[in-house]
């Protein structure tokens, strides 16, 4: 995960993209967004990249947990999570989908908002001892959810929940895992074990 966090820096960056939703906590999308990330001014970049960095970069195993898909069901969220990834966020109908489904089987006993990222990093080559060779082995093209609860208008707090997809397991993607984050004091919300094997 340090391999990715390490990029997260206004300087160093290669976020693409990033979308959300502002819901109420009763469920029902109160307004919705979606913009080149490059393009936010450089705080709002900055706030952003602290947003998503919160899911890779906490504990491993603890607060980031790797899950299967494996279900008829689970194979439904993996398709429509891999439709998102594919179409770079950029496909309003998949997303408002989505939007939906997290109002659907997240709870919070407050309003909240849903944050897409879409980044894609060169994976280099590594030698035996560690050191970078320079080209690039594969692209890792994924994207990271930030579920924040909200602190003022429209103003995020840090994320409870979240997850990577796919998940970024022996410097690899897995499209058939994802990692479910939830932080580790925070309450205990109905939510993504549940929506990751949803049917809909």
């Amino acid at each position: 995960m340090l391999e990715l966090t390490r990029r997260m820096t206004t300087s160093r960056t290669s976020m693409r993209r990033i979308a959300g939703a502002y819901m109420d906590e009763d469920g029902f999308v109160e307004g919705t967004f979606n913009t080149n990330f490059l393009r936010l001014p450089l705080n709002e970049r900055q706030k952003n990249l602290n947003l998503a960095k919160a899911i890779p970069f906490s504990e491993t195993n603890e607060e980031l947990k790797d899950y299967a898909f494996g279900t008829e069901h689970s194979g439904q969220m993996r398709q429509l999570l891999e439709g998102i990834r594919r179409s770079e966020l950029k496909n309003d109908a998949l997303m408002e989908t989505f939007y939906d489904i997290i109002a659907e089987h997240y709870q919070s006993e407050q309003e909240y908002a849903i944050f897409m990222f879409r980044d894609v990093y060169d994976v280099p080559v590594k030698a035996a001892d560690k050191e970078r060779l320079g080209e690039s082995e594969e692209v890792y093209d994924y994207i990271i959810c930030a579920i924040c609860p909200l602190q003022g208008e429209y103003e995020p707090g840090e994320p409870d929940d979240g997850f990577l997809y796919p998940m970024f397991c022996e410097r690899s993607g897995n499209s058939h895992q994802i990692g479910l984050y939830h932080r580790k004091d925070a309450k205990r919300q109905r939510g993504l074990e549940e929506l990751i094997s949803c049917n809909f």
